[in-house]
């Protein structure tokens, strides 16, 4: 790194990047715990699939209006209160499992409720880095990847086997160490710099606002794509997370410790991945470098589907890990980088609801698939649809055509924030 690019990164973003990685290990923790503790309540696929899919509701039905509200209010504040919510509502799933009183339909009403905090804060955040960062192209690129690989990192390499050894202490044990990843983020991201918002007050409902956006979205070829892409994969992937502790269980012999092994070996590929991701957008193109990490997810979870032995399992998922990471840094970054300040929150939110209201018909598909026939069914079907997915974008997310949505974006650049007098019209989507 040189030094020009250490004085290009504000002060705020090394304590967003502390607070992200301090909860994306709290998460990692959870990650490989809760579906271990739900296997210790019941072996039945559909009904971890509902736990799966609770946690993806709240996208379904508040992901637009979620993000119009993320645009009226402190994206900072946003932030930080939806953290802290998250750490105290994680106490009853906790104080639960110390009174013998957990259960299934418990669970399911957590994981919603951390589901909607989710939504808060993962919008308020996307909204909130391009303003920190003054919207610049190749800095949005470089904060998203280190961005991703902490969160790779502790969410997927360190998190799941330190879950995987905490729950050995108790159910109760996991769940309090998220919560205090939880709080102790709330903390460090109050204490960001303030930015303005974007959007003046205006007498307009919360409903045309989030029309607004969701319309800026469909009407946008290039941003179209990016949401269809993770939408796609969404159903994919969550199919294969319903069944995969089961499958790794009961196929690939797998015991408790090696489950977290298991899911460390793919975010050891997403960390790498992250690392990589710059590097592949300006050698490819970004928009030929999505299309391929896409065809490379649906190839890795062929392998999965067809593994033999937890070696090969683990190498598919690394595999698939490295392709995930590459497309989460390279695919954000783009969006953040031709999106109106004053847009960001609703498309962010519109974009990522396609993407979870997809997740639950991957859970049920997934559980569905596994009780019907095999339990190696669900890859399978997981592998097809990604690349059936990656055949269809290709040409919405073209180098041609990111290309001139950044030329479209960078006269618009102007001021971050309009004036607070000036109402914000809500502007024609790039070329199609």
């Amino acid at each position: 790194m040189t030094t020009s690019d250490v004085r290009k990164l504000p002060a705020g973003f090394g304590r967003l990047w502390t607070a992200q990685t301090v909860s994306s290990l709290g998460d990692g923790v959870s990650h490989a715990a809760l579906p271990l503790i739900a296997l210790t309540l019941t072996r039945e696929p559909m009904a971890l699939a509902v736990v799966t899919a609770a946690g993806t509701l709240p996208w379904l039905l508040f992901g637009v209006v979620g993000g119009a509200l993320v645009d009226r209010w402190d994206r900072r504040r946003t932030m930080w209160v939806a953290d802290a919510v998250r750490a105290v509502l994680l106490a009853i799933p906790a104080a639960a499992a110390a009174l013998d009183a957990l259960s299934i339909p418990l669970l399911a009403a957590v994981a919603f409720l951390l589901g909607l905090g989710g939504l808060f804060f993962d919008t308020a955040a996307t909204a909130y880095l391009p303003d920190l960062l003054g919207r610049d192209p190749a800095l949005l690129e470089r904060a998203n990847s280190r961005l991703r690989g902490a969160q790779t990192a502790m969410s997927g390499f360190a998190g799941p086997p330190a879950g995987s050894a905490l729950l050995a202490l108790g159910r109760a044990v996991p769940l309090i160490a998220d919560a205090v990843s939880f709080m102790l983020s709330a903390l460090l991201v109050r204490s960001l710099p303030a930015m303005p918002r974007p959007v003046p007050e205006v007498r307009e409902s919360l409903l045309r606002q989030a029309r607004a956006g969701a319309s800026y979205v469909f009407r946008d070829r290039v941003l179209l794509g990016l949401a269809l892409r993770p939408a796609v994969g969404n159903v994919a992937f969550i199919a294969v997370e319903t069944v995969l502790a089961l499958f790794a269980h009961d196929r690939l012999g797998i015991d408790t410790y090696g489950f977290g092994l298991l899911l460390a070996a793919e975010a050891t590929g997403g960390l790498l991945g992250a690392g990589i991701a710059t590097c592949l957008g300006r050698r490819l193109g970004t928009g030929t470098a999505l299309t391929c990490t896409a065809a490379v997810e649906g190839l890795a979870v062929l392998g999965l589907a067809a593994a033999p032995n937890p070696y090969v399992a683990g190498l598919a998922l690394a595999v698939c890990g490295a392709a995930m990471g590459s497309t989460m840094v390279l695919g954000p970054s783009l969006r953040q980088a031709i999106v109106p300040a004053h847009l960001m929150g609703r498309v962010a939110s519109t974009s990522r609801m396609l993407a979870m209201c997809a997740a639950p018909i991957g859970a049920f598909l997934g559980g569905w698939l596994a009780t019907a026939y095999d339990i190696r069914t669900p890859l399978y079907a997981a592998a097809a649809l990604l690349l059936a997915m990656t055949a269809v974008t290709a040409s919405m997310t073209s180098n041609r055509r990111v290309e001139a949505a950044l030329r479209a974006a960078a006269p618009a650049d102007g001021p971050t924030h309009p004036a607070a007098n000036d109402p914000a019209p809500v502007p024609a989507p790039h070329s199609l």
